[in-house]
């Protein structure tokens, strides 16, 4: 169960922008571009999740658990500096970059790639110690979220309205989720206990 929440609460705080931008496209694409905004979805969460499993996967190989849970630091400091700097999404860049000359899928994969690079700092220490059973469990999660999001995304194509909400409150969920999954990576693996025992001995 804790794996299940955990994870739902990983993609849902790595997704949030991805809302916005699959709004977006599905507004300006149409049903002719609905397979390639979900192949590239799919496709660009693939290689993302790849790329950390890989990285995770060695790191799993450092001795001290308290040095693995510095990468706790990451989100931390991500969802600390999503307090104080705006990002806003481009709608003219991103309906640029996909009507480009080229294959749809690839311009769609290499967007979520693109937009999804700082997922790196998240799901990485996150896979960081997780079983084969824990990790199979965290894919079906993501694989069911990535549907989820794509279908919702579709529905709210046609309501401007609930865009501009979940602008408004993106940042505040972000930044909470992504403090406390530090939080949490650090008192996991013993990080902060490391650290007070040093000072207090």
């Amino acid at each position: 169960m804790e794996t299940i929440v955990s994870a739902l609460l990983v993609f849902v705080s790595t997704s949030i922008d991805y809302l916005v931008v699959l709004t977006i496209l599905f507004t300006s694409q149409g049903k002719e571009g609905l397979k390639s905004i979900y192949a590239g979805q799919y496709l660009g969460t693939g290689l993302l999740v790849l790329v950390s499993l890989i990285a995770a996967y060695f790191l799993n190989f450092i001795p001290q658990d308290w040095i693995i849970g510095l990468l706790g630091l990451i989100p931390l400091g991500l969802g600390i500096r999503s307090i104080f700097v705006d990002e806003d999404i481009d709608e003219e860049d991103i309906e640029g970059k996909i009507t480009r000359d080229g294959s749809k899928i690839l311009a769609f994969t290499s967007l979520t790639v693109a937009m999804g690079g700082d997922n790196l700092g998240i799901f990485i220490p996150y896979f960081t110690g997780k079983s084969l059973i824990e990790i199979g469990i965290i894919l079906v999660i993501f694989t069911l979220g990535i549907l989820i999001l794509c279908k919702l995304s579709q529905s709210l194509a046609s309501i401007s309205a609930i865009g501009e909400i979940v602008e408004k409150y993106e940042k505040i969920i972000v930044s909470v989720v992504f403090i406390g999954l530090g939080l949490y990576i650090l008192i996991e693996n013993g990080t902060i206990n490391y650290f007070i025992s040093l000072i207090t001995s």
